[in-house]
């Protein structure tokens, strides 16, 4: 079975075709800058280089359709026809209450969709821009979808509620929700398989740490608490979103500089973060060079990024009673030994124990970067947030249980 997987953003599609059976990726790639004179589709080649074609694409329709001229074209085509795309799973960043498992996508289901896009506006209508542009280029393919927010409907409500008045969760729907959903319940699943456990007995804390983050609480193979709030913006200090913040602060500054809500927006979303605080950059990389280069305010950023990230995880604990399992993942897990030993080092205390000379050699690749002593295991796992997308999809077509 081949399955398309799309990840559908404001001005950009990232695709990967998978032959699902034998979990191997035909095709990878993405259009970007869509509707601008710019636009661009970038693809991996066989021998694992790069293509770029410069096109002329309006929307997602016509992305979609690039997508597939790529896919079935002589040239650079994986496949020979449209009808060798079984079926279409897509990312759907906010299911609300609505949804805790994927679903095969229907009227119905179209629906509820549309009813998140009040506590989504900038995810859920371009994530529906994607399925509607399946639905017109390739008619009767069966399309799922995967939300983010799904794994995270296990929290108590002692979790995920706020102590706002309580008519704005039963009016609005304002609550935590969580995010990363789908990366979170891949690495803690995945975690348990690499080290040969049982996940109902585990107690792990899974760190999506890029330059969006969240963390995640998973007792049992269950999401119990989670860092991300209503919207993304909440809990790990990101790449340009603040993270937790004092709401105070937030209105002092709007009344003192005449913001609207437009503009805070903005600020906490795309101004802020590690770009906002150290004005170099919200790229882990550029900061770390900065910081080698004796920048103080860089060192400052990275102090507090850290940080963050280990209150998180101590919380946590102490929430589970206990902790078994650090698992790290995305760009800056997966890739940042520095900032690994140093999330970890405070939490000594509990047991935890990184082998330094062993996690400085780990980029991208699974393995256990804690000591032989260690009472708690770190590892990392690089996530594959469309590989479980396919197999969601893969289940529902086949009438099957989602794992």
């Amino acid at each position: 079975m081949n399955i398309l997987v799309l990840n559908c953003g404001s001005s950009s599609v990232k695709y990967k075709l998978i032959e699902i059976k034998a979990n191997r990726v035909l095709a990878e790639g993405g259009v970007e800058k869509i509707g601008l004179s710019d636009a661009f589709i970038k693809f991996k080649l066989a021998d694992g280089s790069k293509k770029i074609i410069e096109l002329n694409i309006s929307d997602h329709n016509g992305a979609i359709k690039a997508i597939l001229d790529i896919l079935t074209g002589v040239e650079y085509g994986c496949i020979k026809s449209f009808s060798e795309i079984d079926a279409v799973g897509h990312r759907v960043v906010h299911g609300g209450e609505k949804f805790n498992k994927s679903m095969l996508i229907t009227d119905e289901v179209i629906a509820m969709i549309k009813e998140c896009y009040g506590i989504a506006p900038l995810h859920n209508p371009v994530n529906m821009a994607g399925i509607d542009a399946i639905t017109a280029v390739l008619p009767g393919v069966p399309q799922v979808a995967v939300f983010d927010t799904a794994f995270h409907q296990t929290m108590p409500a002692k979790a995920y509620m706020y102590a706002l008045p309580y008519k704005y969760y039963s009016e609005d729907g304002v609550r935590r929700y969580g995010f990363h959903g789908t990366s979170h319940r891949y690495v803690s699943a995945r975690v348990c398989e690499f080290l040969g456990v049982d996940p109902k007995q585990q107690k792990i804390v899974t760190c999506h740490v890029g330059n969006g983050g969240s963390i995640t609480a998973v007792d049992g193979g269950k999401s119990i608490d989670t860092s991300m709030g209503l919207t993304p913006v909440e809990g790990l200090m990101m790449g340009t979103r603040c993270g937790d913040v004092d709401p105070g602060a937030l209105t002092f500054l709007m009344q003192k500089h005449n913001l609207n809500a437009a503009d805070m927006q903005a600020i906490i979303n795309k101004k802020s973060g590690m770009a906002g605080f150290s004005e170099i950059s919200s790229d882990m990389r550029e900061i770390e060079a900065a910081v080698n280069a004796g920048n103080e305010r860089a060192q400052l950023a990275l102090d507090m990024y850290e940080n963050r990230i280990t209150k998180y995880i101590g919380a946590y604990a102490a929430e589970m009673g206990g902790l078994d399992i650090i698992v790290f993942t995305g760009g800056v897990g997966e890739n940042q030994a520095g900032t690994r030993a140093n999330v970890c080092r405070p939490l000594k205390f509990m047991g935890v124990e990184v082998d330094e000379a062993l996690n400085a050699g780990i980029r991208g690749k699974e393995a256990v970067i804690s000591t032989p002593g260690s009472r708690v295991k770190v590892v990392v796992i690089p996530t594959d947030e469309e590989y479980m997308i396919a197999r969601d999809t893969e289940a529902i077509i086949e009438g099957r249980e989602i794992e």
